[in-house]
């Protein structure tokens, strides 16, 4: 039975099962179930992107709670991590935020958080999704007046000016920011400006429809082209619901997660406050973050895909910072999540404190040649079921031997089979995963 819940939470199209309203009312009173059970008070916070669908998905979750005897909680439009941070610190039984990330607007998602401020259990998916699928009633739609507290909004954004460390410099730095239309349009900007950074925004003008529409982390280009032309320090992308952030350097060259960890790591081990020398990825990250992390002593852990094996890996190491290639940045002594904002303040703090620019900063991490390639699939089907697409991955694997590495993977929150190779010859690890990806489309293409 294909399970509802990926690596990211509950993602479909808006509208469609299992996120129709009658669906995600039997989520929301499942949930309250599921926490009165444990002990908990029924008492839910939900934040939501900008996507038009979030208004009344938002109000199915409503209904449902308040049917079971709960009591849900509005934060309004806010990032994924304002409400993990918020369910944690507020003492909150779960929380709930209501995105689908960087997929574009017809698409939606449902992300649960533990009072911990964690993505819930697989246990507790099950429950959840089981209640999903056993659920039989036709459920009329009810038009719920909702009113998100505006306190949470002024606490987060409170703490997430806290974080930030003053330098010496005299220079004033220049940041371009593209909130994709997103959950950050409402916040980024007014933060770096009261921080005391010269700032610049695209991408903030959210209708429902815009959000990561040519714009944003999926989308840099742009933000590249403006941060050269502008003379900026600096270009931040974020995504939908701004739990991760990608970077642009003063010279145009857009930067990903391995980098976002190359010069946190340096910057806290420099203010020694990186715990166990130890930095938590995945298998994703470029095999040049290992050598360079090596060279200053510290330890790259490899973890599974998904940002919630990235924690588990750091709960389990005792490690306080992690993260993932495409932006998500875990900062375990501020939040339990990714957070674009707060790793966009600790990217300045760290140029600030070096009184260099950033292109300087990422100097020592040499990336080795990486190829990502995505394949739409009908089905997710064990690979090894297919004789030619392993034959394709091991002779693939032959030829680069111990110069490169190979990761053939599904896509926890899409129907992508996704292919990465990395070796010392850009042109040949492009070949080996045409290669690759040739066979999984003729085997399991759309």
């Amino acid at each position: 039975m294909t399970k509802l819940f990926g690596t990211d939470g509950m993602r479909a199209v808006a509208g469609e099962f299992p996120l129709d309203y009658g669906s995600v009312y039997t989520l929301g009173g499942a949930l309250i179930r599921l926490l009165k059970a444990q002990g908990f008070i029924p008492q839910v916070l939900i934040g939501r992107d900008t996507r038009e669908s979030g208004v009344w998905l938002e109000k199915a979750l409503f209904h449902g709670i308040r049917d079971e005897g709960g009591e849900p909680i509005s934060a309004g439009v806010i990032p994924t991590s304002a409400v993990s941070y918020l369910t944690r610190d507020y003492s909150i039984s779960a929380g709930v935020v209501i995105s689908a990330s960087h997929n574009p607007f017809q698409d939606n998602g449902i992300k649960i958080f533990t009072s911990q401020g964690m993505k819930i259990s697989e246990q507790w998916e099950t429950i959840l999704e089981d209640a999903i699928r056993d659920a039989r009633v036709d459920v009329e739609p009810a038009e719920i007046p909702i009113d998100p507290a505006p306190s949470f909004r002024s606490i987060y954004v409170d703490f997430l000016k806290s974080r930030f460390t003053p330098g010496h410099t005299q220079r004033r730095l220049k940041v371009v920011i593209d909130c994709s239309n997103g959950a950050s349009s409402a916040f980024a900007s007014e933060i770096l400006i009261d921080l005391g950074f010269e700032t610049q925004a695209i991408g903030c003008s959210p209708n429902g429809r815009n959000i990561n529409l040519g714009c944003g982390s999926l989308y840099p280009e742009i933000l590249a082209r403006m941060v050269k032309e502008s003379g900026a320090d600096m270009g931040i992308a974020y995504d939908g619901d701004a739990d991760r952030a990608l970077w642009v350097d003063e010279r145009g060259r857009i930067l990903n997660g391995d980098h976002t960890l190359y010069v946190l790591s340096e910057h806290m081990q420099d203010k020694g406050q990186l715990s166990r020398d130890t930095v938590v990825a995945t298998i994703m990250s470029n095999m040049g973050l290992e050598v360079a992390l090596k060279t200053r002593g510290l330890n790259l852990y490899r973890s599974s895909v998904g940002d919630k094996y990235v924690l588990e890996d750091m709960l389990k190491l005792g490690s306080n910072l992690g993260g993932e290639q495409s932006g998500h940045t875990i900062l375990l002594d501020d939040c339990p999540t990714g957070d674009g904002m707060l790793t966009s303040i600790k990217m300045l703090e760290a140029m600030v404190a070096s009184e260099t620019t950033l292109s300087e900063l990422v100097s020592g991490y040499k990336e080795f040649p990486q190829v990502l390639q995505n394949v739409r699939v009908s089905r997710k089907e064990e690979l090894s079921l297919f004789p030619e697409i392993t034959n394709a991955m091991d002779r693939v694997l032959d030829k680069l031997g111990d110069s490169g590495r190979l990761n053939v993977r599904y896509s926890g929150t899409e129907p992508v089979a996704r292919i990465m190779v990395e070796g010392p010859d850009q042109d040949e690890i492009e070949k080996h995963a045409q290669s690759i990806a040739a066979a999984i489309a003729q085997h399991l293409g759309e």
